[in-house]
């Protein structure tokens, strides 16, 4: 049996990747063939999506010009295969976030139009909607990495060269997912803002009042933002996982089975992904019950499966790099890794969700201004960070005792297999967002916008649970990318000896600068934001002011305009943030006297910063943008009241947190890790 999956259990997994990828086309032609409302909400729809496309077609032609430098950089410096790699990742991470928004923007007005059925026809397409996202991730990134690494296998003979290359496309898919979570962070953000700061604060429209003329750009940065710039970002990270597995078994010579287990977690972890969305079609629960069972059922569905497989793969102790495990301690390795999912979106869940005290705090506190509830929402930022990093403590802890680097691994494959489902819930976010918009601007009735606000809160949790998720899972991902770092070297550079010790000046240097990283790099983020956010307020005071009318309703305000500022701003400032962690890899690692052990207390900086700043960040913006909605809902004064004043504020502060810097620190984190990876054949001799 061992002998069995270790020689067919690459191909299983692949077969299993095209089960999700089939699954996402027919949940597709399920949405698709559902009612797009009247001919005003079809309008409003089109233009949302021309709007999506226009960017994502102008950001595919900066990507791509980039990417095709560095293919060429990495080609000439390493090798063509690795730089072949490259490319694939970079493709296919692009391909996952234009196909998911491409379905997004046709999900929403479908889901305005069933909301006035109730609310369960609405959640079935929009949780559709957002699954083709989840479902295309797990796909595509199976399928990416497994045919890449067998047919560079298949070319050159060489388990090496095939492991090597996959370096390569771990660093395409992460640099596309900056680019990616860092233009659509900046875009859908500054729209955000902009349209909040005029249109409620200074004029007291409600959420997405057609006389806004940002309101079409908010939007389609919705879609953008949480739809593409999420399935790049977890596809990146789905994808570097999975090669980190594979590289971490390859370098501790844990043999064949190894190398295949990886593979074979993602490979069942589908199945959980596919009848954990049939659960959420199926049954009839409150939103937030129905989506958190169907992280449930993928989650426990994947558990069981594993057990024999584990113990068919590993039936007698494996040594990896000494330290020896039976399947026993890999079995808790996978568990860890899906226990850890659980208690992710559990804690994000209680910090951002209206039914907890952390958001009812934050609403609490704008009855006493908006200072109070800055305050708040940075104090439940803060809080936030706690229980998540206790309990990555404790997976890698555990898993360290079991089985080594490989048992970290492994937990971490484990975690990111969840994917397809948790990603589902991300998208289903913005679908419902743009649902209550469209259902504003064509007038359709207030029952239909109850309905639709509901969804849309529970929609805020969940983007907000699996930016928790993202950034947790990075973390974790990292610290097995470190350690495939040293591994690389002591391969790489035979007979020297590495000790990476706080009292050598080197590695505090390298410390220092990978501590500073997030922050810089977060701190970009917010300024394009702020930039970009400026315009559009001007822009939409300017128009306000040309046509008075268009308060009144006699004259229609000009919403391109509003789009045509924040595509042009996203593109041209996501590109210094996005180079920046390549600019400090290579300078760290080339300036004399620093080099590798300088490079390696970078790294260990980022990871440590990053995880902090991405977890305050994202559960700060979470619970800012819910305590508006519980006040929204009629607590604390209700809507126009000094309190939903002050809650939009935080709001406007919290928005280029949870979806702009906080987010992106994910993928830039792995950025860092990967490059160092990849240069050290080329700077280190």
């Amino acid at each position: 049996m061992q002998e069995l999956l270790i020689h067919q259990g690459i191909p299983v997994s692949l077969g299993l990747g095209a089960v999700g990828l089939v699954t996402a086309l027919l949940l597709i032609r399920s949405v698709l063939s559902a009612d797009a409302g009247n001919p005003a909400m079809r309008e409003i729809a089109a233009a949302i999506q021309a709007g999506a496309k226009a960017y994502l077609s102008r950001q595919l032609i900066a990507v791509g010009s980039i990417a095709a430098v560095l293919f060429v950089v990495v080609g000439f410096l390493r090798d063509w295969t690795t730089a072949g790699g490259f490319v694939v990742g970079a493709v296919c991470s692009l391909i996952a976030g234009f196909i998911g928004m491409l379905v997004a923007v046709r999900a929403n007005v479908r889901t305005a139009q069933a909301a006035a059925l109730g609310t369960h026809p609405a959640l079935k397409i929009a949780f559709n909607g957002g699954a083709v996202t989840g479902l295309l991730v797990v796909g595509l990134g199976l399928l990416s990495v497994g045919c890449f690494y067998l047919g560079v296998l298949k070319m050159t003979g060489s388990e090496k060269m095939a492991i090597d290359s996959l370096i390569g496309l771990a660093l395409g898919a992460s640099l596309v997912s900056v680019f990616a979570r860092l233009g659509g962070g900046i875009y859908t953000k500054a729209a955000d803002v902009g349209a909040d700061l005029v249109g409620k604060v200074e004029q007291r429209l409600q959420e997405d009042d057609p006389r806004n003329p940002a309101t079409v750009a908010d939007n389609v940065g919705d879609n953008v933002g949480d739809c593409a710039g999420m399935a790049a970002d977890v596809f990146e990270t789905y994808a570097v996982s999975l090669i980190g597995g594979v590289l971490v078994g390859h370098l501790t010579h844990g043999g064949m089975a190894s190398l295949v287990f990886p593979f074979v977690i993602c490979g069942v972890s589908i199945i959980g992904a596919v009848l954990g969305v049939l659960y959420v079609n199926l049954v009839k629960q409150s939103a937030t019950m129905a989506l958190l069972g169907g992280v449930a059922i993928s989650g426990l569905v994947t558990a069981v499966l594993m057990l024999p497989v584990t113990h068919a793969m590993f039936p007698t102790p494996v040594d990896f790099g000494g330290k020896t495990a039976d399947f026993t301690a890999l079995y808790g390795c996978v568990l860890a890794g899906i226990v850890l999912t659980f208690a992710t979106v559990w804690i994000t869940n209680y910090y951002t969700s209206t039914s907890y005290g952390p958001v009812r705090r934050i609403a609490h506190a704008s009855e006493t201004g908006h200072g109070t509830n800055v305050i708040a929402g940075i104090s439940v930022g803060h809080h936030a960070t706690a229980l998540p990093v206790l309990f990555i403590c404790a997976a890698i802890w555990g898993c360290h005792e079991w089985a080594g680097l490989y048992g970290i691994a492994v937990a971490v494959v484990s975690m990111l297999s969840l994917s397809g489902i948790i990603i589902s819930l991300d998208a289903f976010g913005p679908i419902t967002d743009n649902a209550g918009g469209i259902a504003v601007m064509s007038g359709l009735t207030d029952d239909v916008r109850q309905v639709t606000d509901e969804l849309d809160a529970v929609g805020n949790t969940m983007k907000a649970v699996t930016k928790g998720y993202a950034i947790a899972s990075a973390g974790l991902a990292a610290m097995v990318l470190f350690g495939s770092y040293v591994e690389e070297l002591k391969a790489h550079l035979p007979g020297q000896i590495f000790h990476f010790e706080l009292t050598d000046p080197k590695i505090m240097i390298g410390l220092f600068i990978g501590g500073m990283l997030p922050f810089l790099f977060t701190a970009y983020a917010m300024d394009a934001v702020s930039t970009t956010a400026g315009a559009v307020v001007n822009e939409v005071r300017r128009q306000l002011k040309l046509k008075p009318g268009i308060l009144t309703g006699k004259d229609k305000p000009d919403y391109h305009q509003c789009v045509d500022i924040v595509t042009k701003a996203a593109l041209q400032q996501m590109i210094l943030p996005a180079l920046l962690p390549l600019i400090f890899v290579v300078a760290v690692a080339a300036i004399p006297g620093l080099g590798k052990e300088a490079l390696g207390g970078m790294l260990v900086g980022t990871i440590v910063t990053g995880l902090f700043v991405g977890l305050v960040m994202t559960s700060a913006g979470g619970a800012w943008d819910n305590a508006k909605k519980h006040i929204e809902n009629g607590h604390h004064g209700g809507k126009g009241s000094d309190s939903h004043m002050a809650s939009i504020t935080g709001d406007t502060v919290g928005d280029p947190y949870k979806d702009t810097a906080g987010p992106a620190v994910n993928p830039m984190i792995k950025v860092v890790n990967i490059l160092a990876i990849l240069i050290i054949p080329i700077l280190f001799k």
